[in-house]
């Protein structure tokens, strides 16, 4: 079995003032254990030094994608898992967007870690856009996309939830006419026939991943922001896909992890 996880940890896991997180980060990590863990917000991680030593710490091997307007991105690798290709996808995103395929039992499968525009909607679609051209250029027809995608999914009402917002983060989600709830980059991977992992496995659960109890976010009025987005033919492999709630989650970032199991195995 094969686990996959997704996780903004907020700012690298530092903030201001205070010891900051992320050694609660990597408690996180080491206590799900996933075998690949795309992860947001690696502010600071460019250094090569504060990389290798959370890395180290997992048990894991990173790959980072660096941005040119916000923070990073990486996926990391716990082996025996076996990395065939990896590097950054080379559009302009506001942060950034990598690509890593390891070895299966089944064939190549590639996850592409992301995190998209949080100030505009229409931004956020262009991306999505770009993400959806990568999975049909990886190779094989294994490819998960996991990040934090800022964007409310197009099946549920979001009404209230933004109607609670302060009125400057109120329009990170609106369209233009200021009334209609901005889901067009979700819809546009769905359009592309990727499968939306945790509305498939768990429909009894809301999915909610920001904010968390302890870890900030202002910004939030309780959302789903954080997908894995699956292949048809990876998603027929999905068995599980939820989010990770409790514990230490609660303080380590503002963002739950999300986290599904594959019936797959390192080649």
């Amino acid at each position: 079995m094969l686990r996959v996880m997704t996780w903004n940890i907020r700012t690298g896991g530092r903030d201001r003032a205070g010891p900051g997180r992320l050694d609660r980060v990597a408690r996180v990590v080491a206590e799900r254990r996933p075998d690949l863990l795309a992860a947001q917000e690696l502010r600071g991680f460019d250094s090569g030094d504060v990389l290798a030593g959370f890395a180290a710490e997992v048990g894991m091997r990173a790959h980072l994608a660096r941005s040119r307007f916000g923070q990073p991105v990486a996926v990391l690798v716990r082996p025996p898992l076996r990395v065939v290709a990896a590097g950054p996808l080379r559009r302009p995103f506001h942060h950034a967007a990598v690509r890593v395929t390891v070895a299966t039992d089944a064939g190549p499968l590639t996850v592409l870690g992301a995190h998209l525009d949080p100030y505009c909607g229409l931004r956020r679609r262009v991306e999505a856009g770009w993400l959806a051209a990568a999975v049909r250029r990886a190779p094989g027809e294994l490819t998960l996309l996991g990040g934090d995608l800022n964007t409310l999914d197009p099946e549920t009402d979001h009404a209230d939830r933004i109607a609670r917002l302060p009125p400057a983060y109120r329009r990170r989600h609106l369209r233009r006419d200021g009334r209609t709830p901005e889901t067009r980059a979700v819809a546009r991977l769905a359009a592309a026939g990727l499968v939306d992992l945790h509305r498939a496995l768990a429909p009894g659960d809301a999915g909610l991943t920001a904010p968390t109890r302890h870890g900030g976010g202002a910004e939030f009025s309780g959302m789903r922001l954080d997908y894995l987005f699956a292949t048809p033919a990876l998603a027929r492999l999905a068995l599980s896909c939820t989010v990770q709630r409790g514990g230490e989650t609660e303080y380590a970032s503002d963002h739950y992890p999300v986290l599904a199991e594959f019936d797959l195995r390192p080649a």
